[in-house]
């Protein structure tokens, strides 16, 4: 493979990511601060400066990794919905796992056993583990449809100029 190739699939994978983690990002930021502005209601301060960012740059990792593992690949439904559905749970059940071996392998850096970090996910309840898990999938499945729609219609499709117009977005 020739350096250019190798320098153009960096750039490639790495637009990919800031796109992906960018989106992640607009999401988890705004759930934080809709969390944030019911919990100011109760008196309670919480204005998670940076955990949006982290998770999203996290989370877009493995959902990279996952695509580069080829998750959800050969996965055809009967309908580009169904597809999008069966894709979703899929990449929802890799983010879920990978982000419990994170969270060990981070309390063990931490100097925690794996017994006090299972202790610290039992600490939450489980409606709450409930509710972000589902809104975890809510925000995959416009990014899995966004990605098949995309592979579906082509390669540079959704970027290209609409029909009738120039290179500088004029109409004709």
């Amino acid at each position: 493979m020739s350096e250019g190739s190798i320098g153009e699939r960096a750039r490639k994978e790495l637009r990919n990511y800031a796109i992906v983690a960018g989106y992640l990002y607009v999401c988890f930021g705004a759930l934080l601060f809709y969390k944030s502005a019911l919990l100011q209601q109760e008196g309670v301060n919480f204005l998670p400066h940076g955990i949006a960012a982290v998770k999203a740059l996290v989370l877009g990792k493995f959902i990279l990794l996952g695509e580069a593992a080829g998750v959800g690949a050969s996965v055809r439904g009967r309908t580009l919905a169904g597809t999008i559905a069966i894709k979703s749970l899929l990449f929802f059940a890799l983010l879920v796992a990978l982000s419990v071996v994170e969270e060990l392998v981070v309390g063990r850096v931490h100097g925690h056993s794996f017994a006090q970090t299972i202790a610290e996910f039992e600490r939450h309840s489980l409606l709450e583990m409930l509710a972000t898990s589902l809104l975890l999938l809510l925000v995959l499945v416009p990014l899995i449809a966004f990605k098949e729609f995309a592979r579906v219609i082509g390669p540079g499709v959704l970027r290209s100029p609409p029909p009738g117009t120039d290179q500088s977005g004029k109409q004709d």
